[in-house]
């Protein structure tokens, strides 16, 4: 029975106060377990953003794992905890399903990924071209390993139609994901990096040009919900986000091409 005390403040009967006590010890949703999202590190940038969108509008944590998408793939395979996985190639999303991990219903594309060749500024002349790169100034070449990280890969095969590998592969160094590859030539490991467009596309210091699209296979992007984390409603959500008006425009403005539109509710 709620009653006012000798103070005026309302204060609760003993048969009032167990079930508020009850509810009080119910985590909420920022409380709760987070949502564990492994994504690929062509991502980081657009996935910090939509991830904060996400926690703004539902209260949900996220939280976030970057790396190669072959090495991900791996972990997930082998049990990591996580709760969505965005690939930078359908390919690992295959495996990841395959493997009975991951839910084959929720897959779905996000974007297509480009490559763009950068360099720092003090560079110069900085290149303009892929073939600028048989320049001897040009002594390191970063890129993301061509064994586990699919920009890796597509820079291996562009580089190989543009008759350039076989030239220039003993200047490449390699990053373990995308993102290591940027960092390399950030810091002066490397003189310029072939990088995923994502992670400077909002570069205006720096020279950088987009690589011809022709020259590797589509780099074509999706995600899927995964069973490790314990919070696969939690990866829905998230995915759900992603999807939605504003992911889809963080994701164009990071530089991904062909995102999906929104899917109408119930569908």
């Amino acid at each position: 029975m709620i009653r006012p005390s000798r103070h005026g403040a309302v204060t609760l009967g003993s048969a009032a106060l167990l079930p508020l006590l009850l509810a009080c010890n119910r985590p909420s949703a920022s409380q709760a377990a987070p949502i564990r999202v492994a994504a690929a590190s062509d991502l980081a940038r657009a996935f910090e953003e939509i991830a904060a969108l996400h926690e703004r509008t539902t209260g949900q944590k996220v939280q976030l794992t970057f790396g190669s998408t072959g090495l991900l793939a791996s972990q997930i395979r082998q049990g990591a905890p996580f709760d969505l996985f965005a690939a930078a190639s359908a390919s690992y999303i295959e495996q990841v399903v395959a493997a009975g991990v991951c839910d084959g219903a929720t897959r779905a594309p996000y974007g297509q990924g480009r490559i763009a060749v950068w360099s720092k500024r003090s560079a110069s002349p900085a290149p303009s071209r892929l073939s600028d790169l048989l320049d001897p100034r040009f002594a390191r070449i970063a890129i993301a390993h061509p064994d586990h990280a699919p920009y890796g890969q597509a820079a291996r095969a562009a580089l190989q139609k543009a008759g350039l590998w076989g030239q220039l592969q003993g200047r490449l160094v390699y990053g373990e994901n995308i993102r290591q590859a940027h960092q390399f030539a950030v810091t002066g490991n490397a003189e310029v990096a072939l990088v995923a467009l994502s992670l400077v596309a909002g570069d205006r210091d720096n020279p950088w040009f987009l690589l011809e699209g022709g020259l590797h296979p589509p780099l074509r992007q999706e995600l899927v919900v995964c069973g490790g984390g314990g919070n696969a409603a939690g990866g829905q959500s998230f995915a759900r986000t992603v999807a939605g008006a504003e992911g889809r425009a963080i994701l164009e403005r990071a530089g991904f091409e062909g995102v999906p539109e929104a899917k109408p509710e119930g569908r």
